[in-house]
């Protein structure tokens, strides 16, 4: 019939509002609370840079947990879509600026991880209209790599660990580019079809 709605009525509506979505909210909340514990003092104090890693981990482990649960329990929505990535840029972002002010991290290594990160985030928004853009394997295998060089830049470390802090990153770095160029070219072909 003319003017209804194209939505099943047997198809079960998922609420924006649920567990997977909530732990995406969490992890934006923690980003804030992470960047005051990370700069407590002159911001190398060992316990409080602890603190911080404590912080960001549980940060990184709901990024592990929302979609897992979204995904097993069909709580998937487009906002979660959205949202679960928009987040993970709040808090890698946020670490790596605040790793790079400290002094901890060269800002060269910042940048380019942020400008993928912003141009994917614009990317998402200027193709919506043809469908939300989810993370790919490779995107998902980015993040944790991210994830773990900067877990370990954010402890204070030395010597050997922060040579392997080093190992972690540049793993980062390369897979920052390779999935940036993934996406870009996933866009490409979506808008041409």
């Amino acid at each position: 019939m003319p003017g209804q709605s194209d939505v099943d009525p047997l198809t079960p509506r998922v609420s924006v509002v649920n567990v997977a979505n909530v732990l995406t909210g969490l992890r934006i909340v923690l980003v804030p609370v992470f960047l005051a514990a990370l700069f407590v003092g002159d911001g190398h104090e060992t316990y409080w840079r602890m603190v911080a890693f404590i912080i960001f981990a549980v940060a990184v482990i709901t990024d592990r947990i929302d979609g897992a649960i979204a995904r097993s329990y069909g709580m998937v929505t487009e906002f979660g879509k959205l949202a679960d990535p928009i987040a993970d840029k709040a808090l890698i972002g946020a670490a790596m600026i605040g790793l790079s002010m400290l002094g901890d991290l060269p800002w060269w290594v910042t940048i380019v991880i942020l400008v993928r990160e912003v141009g994917v985030t614009v990317l998402r928004f200027v193709v919506i209209r043809s469908g939300v853009i989810p993370a790919s394997r490779g995107g998902k295998l980015k993040t944790l790599v991210q994830s773990v060089a900067i877990g370990l830049f954010v402890l204070p470390l030395g010597g050997a660990w922060l040579t392997g802090a080093w190992a972690f990153m540049w793993a980062a770095i390369v897979l920052t580019v390779l999935t940036g160029a993934d996406y870009l070219l996933s866009a490409i072909r979506g808008v041409r079809t």
